[in-house]
């Protein structure tokens, strides 16, 4: 799909579509539907509309994003303590290895800091990468440039280096600015590594994007070895009732499984 974007010169219009075929657009067009239905075939128009809203009910509830995640994705799990002492052997003794974190969007101009920022789940990346970093004596790169849904500001991985050194103390070593998505997160960022005498990649990503991040970075350097670091698994610790209700968490959640899944299908 992606090579079919590029032929046809449409990739900067990924986002859109995207936005399209993700909840609630799909469902609210079904539900409109139902309502066309309702006056020559009554029974159906009914089944219809219930069905949109219960659909609607599920794609907001964190329940169901945690179902979707547990048996669609099956991201891999975090790092164990004993794992993160073993990169840390390997550290010490000058193994190639990179910690690279993948972006996932910035702000251009954020007012209370009078400069362009990173959005909250890049900023949660960035923090756990720098954390990882510190306990394993591993260097750290970011990779994210401008996305297709951003029209224009700084490149991601340049904010990136200024809060990895101004806030975490933590200097990048590699700053690869121009990947815009996933694939060419994975595309540029072996590239430039290569070179370096890079061959184990420990690659920082939520879990949710994890599975996506991992074969877009197999399928562009096989000849290198790529760890999966996935951060962002803390399950949710609310009633599980309150995890079947509707909440704009939920939502979010869910859609962003949903994104995962969509990117998967289309080879995205």
């Amino acid at each position: 799909m992606n090579s079919l974007f590029a032929l046809l010169q449409i990739e900067s219009w990924k986002p859109v579509l995207s936005a399209l075929l993700l909840p609630p657009v799909p469902l609210l067009v079904l539900l409109l539907v139902g309502a066309r239905l309702l006056l020559p075939r009554r029974g159906l128009g009914w089944f219809v509309v219930l069905t949109s809203v219960a659909l609607l009910w599920l794609t907001a509830c964190t329940g169901t994003a945690m179902l979707l995640s547990q048996f669609a994705l099956r991201p891999p799990l975090a790092l164990t303590a004993e794992r993160l002492r073993e990169l840390k052997v390997e550290a010490t003794a000058k193994q190639p290895i990179a910690v690279m974190v993948l972006g996932s969007g910035m702000e251009p101009f954020a007012p209370e800091y009078g400069v362009s920022n990173l959005q909250p789940v890049s900023v949660e990346r960035l923090r756990y990468g720098a954390w990882l970093a510190r306990e394993t004596g591993l260097p750290l790169g970011f990779s994210g440039g401008v996305g297709w849904a951003q029209r224009d500001g700084k490149p991601e991985a340049q904010v990136a280096a200024r809060i990895a050194a101004a806030e975490f103390n933590r200097p990048l070593k590699w700053v690869e600015d121009n990947a815009r998505d996933t694939r060419e997160n994975a595309a540029y960022t072996t590239a430039m590594l290569r070179p370096q005498g890079i061959r184990h990649v420990v690659l920082v990503t939520n879990g949710w994007h994890m599975p996506r991040a991992l074969r877009a970075f197999r399928e562009a350097a096989p000849d290198m070895r790529i760890e999966p670091a996935p951060m962002g698994l803390a399950q949710r610790t609310e009633h599980r009732t309150l995890s079947w209700i509707p909440s704009a968490a939920g939502f979010v959640d869910v859609r962003n499984v949903l994104h995962e899944l969509l990117g998967q299908l289309f080879g995205a």
